[in-house]
């Protein structure tokens, strides 16, 4: 760990890509930031606590730490979608399954339209066999006002076309107007031309930049040849644009692990049932401050035949430890004392994990009284912890009901 640490104090403070590796140098975790020595230095000093429970153990299970400096932010971003893409870290799991990243879509029409979709609205364009027809894709890109932003700045360098139609009517659209769409609308730049803008993106998104440069300097040549002097001045300003790229803002955050994947997961359980019959349990997801419903799960209770949610909450939290595609939660509520508060603990413990527990309490009017368990975070916990709570013991409810009226 002390040489880990003392290699990342040496990392340069500006931006780039950064990989945590495994003993075979297989990338664990892969991550941007806008200053490397910063970003990754984060992770020691926060490391060892009870909340982070995930970013111990993935620097834990580190070996090495790599680098990759980049030109700007923008570069980073591009490169880090592009490197997930190709290596799909475990501890980047989720950023290739989330149904609600973003992608960047170019269609395959005469004049290309440039578009950000989440991975949701690709699969059902698909399969209702829409007219938006994908040329090329790129992504996934987790957070999705940076891409945005990023997208922001690419296309004053290389102005497209999102939404107008080519030769439409009315004159051009606002876009135009503002320098952010070549001319599509009113007829102003060719088939060819644009297709050369496309290119470009598309190289961009590719992180080929260098393609990109070397392109535009041959075309700023041919017009000098040609003594087209204002359009080569154009090229000219594009390549100082690419060259000082002014991308600060992107990367908004420098919380260790990115701003999506690794904010507390909270996991919530509750038990219904009707004098000990048609027992259920409920367990909900709250992840970053928003309930996560679609890992959301319902368990029928099948070892137990009488009143005992302490040994109806064991048979769940069991069943639970042996679902190893879900990600460990960095808290687990429980609804009830000690008694449930225990069982909890002692379930986790016996299947290797250590993670915090904490039972709420509730009044004869199924209020909640106190907390039981992290009493230095409760006060701060209080929200989600009361919001996975109710989430839990809703879920339950529901499903206990729906049993009963099948019956």
């Amino acid at each position: 760990m002390q040489n880990l640490l003392e290699n990342v104090k040496k990392f340069p403070r500006a931006p780039g890509v950064y990989f945590f590796l495994d003993r075979k140098g297989k990338p664990l975790y892969i991550g941007k930031a806008t200053s490397l020595r910063s970003r990754v230095l984060s992770y020691f000093r926060i490391s060892h606590g009870k909340m982070d429970l995930r970013i111990k153990e993935m620097v834990d299970s580190s070996f090495k730490v790599k680098f990759k400096e980049t030109d700007s932010v923008l570069e980073a971003l591009i490169l880090e979608a592009n490197l997930i893409k190709k290596y799909q870290p475990k501890y980047n799991i989720k950023e290739k399954d989330d149904k609600s990243f973003n992608y960047i879509a170019i269609t395959k029409e005469d004049f290309p339209r440039v578009l950000i979709l989440r991975r949701r609205d690709i699969e059902k364009n698909e399969r209702k066999a829409k007219n938006l027809k994908i040329k090329y894709l790129f992504g996934p890109f987790p957070e999705g006002g940076n891409l945005k932003d990023a997208l922001k700045i690419i296309r004053r360098i290389f102005p497209f076309r999102d939404k107008c139609l080519p030769q439409q009517t009315g004159g051009p659209c606002f876009n135009k107007q503002i320098g952010l769409c070549p001319g599509v609308c009113s007829g102003e730049i060719s088939k060819a031309d644009y297709a050369k803008i496309i290119r470009n993106i598309k190289l961009f998104f590719e992180g080929k930049k260098k393609d990109i440069l070397r392109n535009l300097k041959k075309e700023m040549l041919a017009f000098a040849k040609e003594r087209e002097f204002e359009k080569a001045d154009m090229i000219k300003k594009k390549i100082f644009s690419i060259n000082h790229i002014q991308d600060i803002s992107i990367i908004k955050s420098d919380s260790p692990l990115g701003s999506r994947i690794f904010k507390r997961r909270i996991e919530a359980y509750d038990v219904a049932h009707l004098s000990g019959k048609f027992i259920v349990g409920a367990m909900s997801v709250l992840e970053g401050g928003k309930l996560k419903k679609s890992e959301y799960r319902l368990f029928k209770i099948k070892g137990v035949r009488k009143s005992d949610d302490v040994a109806s909450l064991k048979e769940i939290l069991s069943r639970r430890c042996l679902h190893k595609e879900l990600p460990l939660p960095d808290l687990i509520v429980v609804d009830g004392g000690k008694a449930q508060k225990n069982i909890a603990e002692k379930i986790l413990q016996k299947n290797g994990f250590n993670i915090p527990v904490a039972g709420v309490v509730k009044d004869d009017k199924h209020k909640p009284v106190k907390f039981l368990g992290l009493k230095k975070n409760a006060e701060s916990l209080k929200k989600e912890i009361l919001l996975s709570n109710n989430e839990a013991h809703r879920l339950a409810i529901r499903y206990h009901k729906k049993l009963r009226s099948v019956i």
